[in-house]
């Protein structure tokens, strides 16, 4: 297991500057500490998956692995707003 420091001399390191994006993508979501910049990750995330990754899907690493390694569909928008508790949901509906 990655110790902090490890993860900030590899941050440190831009290793992730010589990866493809989907090799990114799967280095980090298998990591539990953050390797690279977020914003980083997140686009390597939306390549990769072909889809908009919605901050707090993040949360659910599992769910992003199984629908990487084509485990599982992606996940519909219902189930993505499901993810974010009902009490603590503001929608915005803009016509």
């Amino acid at each position: 297991m990655m110790t902090k420091y490890d993860a900030m001399r590899l941050y440190e390191s831009k290793f992730w500057e010589k990866m493809t994006l989907r090799d990114r993508a799967v280095f980090q979501l298998h990591e539990e500490k953050l390797c690279m910049p977020f914003g980083v990750f997140h686009e390597a995330m939306e390549a990769t998956l072909g889809r908009p990754i919605f901050t707090h899907e993040f949360a659910f690493p599992d769910a992003l692995r199984k629908e990487m390694n084509g485990e599982k569909p992606a996940p519909t928008f219902d189930e993505i707003l499901a993810l974010i508790p009902e009490d603590k949901r503001i929608i915005v509906a803009v016509a």
